[in-house]
């Protein structure tokens, strides 16, 4: 018997062979490694851009409707990303679901090999080799202190105990947040730069963050980044390590 990263049980027979993806950097995984078993994803599913596969609406609110109709063989979901309601919904009418409890980026590693491997019987992909070999050693030297917005009115920032505060800490940008008793708390820009920040990093998600719309809030020094390099773990990872190894402020 299968069990997901929360431990409930997985009724496949065999490897997974059509698949729903709730989870837009897992989809982007999938596509990556074995795209042929992808046949739903959500409308935020926006990577690889020619992936071409029935939209089932957004992360927090599926069409269930029309996951059904696809007849997966296994839905794919986030504890973070999608809701327990819709969940228990999908498995109440018979539909199998792997959920994944992805919060540092040795959990995503492993999470995404137990998925491909033993859910979808795939071997492991070159890219997550990769990115086991590029992430998985010991953290660079901290060379910047980022504070990471996630959201605006009311401003909202990365906190503790999750994937991106763990890649930027990793990658020698440790966030000034990290201690935070919240994962991602509500704060003023006064208390974001009274934490010190050596630069403040702008994503363009969830929040459209963008050269006219951030950076005119603070005073410390700031730099727009890539939304899905921060948050997105699967291929991303490597693409990410590359970027934010050269990141100064």
């Amino acid at each position: 018997m299968l069990r997901d990263d929360l431990g409930a049980d997985v009724h496949l027979t065999a490897p997974a062979r059509r698949v729903v993806s709730l989870v837009p950097s897992l989809s982007e995984a999938i596509a990556a490694t074995a795209p042929e078993v992808l046949v739903g994803a959500t409308d935020w599913c926006t990577h690889p851009a020619d992936l071409d596969v029935r939209r089932v609406r957004g992360t927090k609110n599926p069409d269930l409707t029309a996951i059904r109709d696809l007849t997966p063989d296994l839905v794919i979901a986030n504890q973070e990303e999608n809701r327990e309601l819709d969940v228990c919904r999908l498995r109440d009418s018979g539909v199998a679901v792997w959920v994944t409890r992805i919060e540092t980026v040795t959990e995503a590693l492993d999470s995404m090999e137990r998925l491909l491997v033993e859910a979808l019987g795939v071997a492991v992909p070159d890219w997550l080799g990769r990115a086991r070999e590029l992430w998985g050693g010991p953290p660079a030297p901290p060379r910047a202190r980022t504070a990471v917005p996630i959201w605006r009115d009311p401003w909202m920032v990365v906190g503790s105990s999750n994937y991106t505060g763990d890649l930027l800490e990793r990658a020698g940008l440790p966030h000034v947040f990290a201690d935070h008793p919240g994962r991602y708390p509500a704060v003023s820009v006064d208390e974001i730069e009274a934490a010190g920040p050596d630069v403040v990093l702008l994503p363009d998600e969830p929040y459209e963050f963008t050269a006219d719309d951030g950076p005119e809030a603070f005073t410390c020094p700031t730099q727009l980044v890539s939304g899905r390099l921060l948050t997105w773990y699967g291929p991303a990872m490597v693409e990410a390590h590359a970027v934010l190894a050269n990141l100064r402020p």
